[in-house]
């Protein structure tokens, strides 16, 4: 019987075959074996593919509407210190004159 590699996450000797994969029983992390370990941190991008990091400064792209005012955050509008966030709007931000808001990466890049 062939010796299994211990857990990529939490270095459990006790991880197990199923099929394809290899279980870890205390952490539960599932991986194929000589795959190399992924980062479970999701990497953000901005418009041109650029990765995103907290605390960048980015300049909208387009035209964005604000939810709810009937004011608009104009194109080449500059955002410094951004926070990234899951979700479907991922950048948290306070733009000067509007306020805290969110904006979706792909309506930014890195300035």
């Amino acid at each position: 019987m062939s010796e299994l590699p211990p857990c990529p996450k939490c270095s459990s000797p006790y991880a197990y075959q199923d099929a394809a994969m290899l279980v870890c029983p205390e952490c539960g992390h599932e991986w194929i074996e000589g795959e190399a370990p992924a980062d479970d941190e999701p990497q953000f991008r901005d418009a041109n593919g650029n990765v995103l990091q907290d605390g960048d400064t980015v300049t909208v792209i387009k035209d964005l509407k604000v939810k709810g005012s009937s004011s608009v955050v104009k194109v080449g509008t500059r955002v410094k210190n951004i926070r990234l966030v899951e979700g479907d709007h991922d950048i948290d931000c306070k733009i000067d004159g509007i306020g805290p808001m969110k904006l979706k990466s792909e309506f930014v890049k890195k300035a």
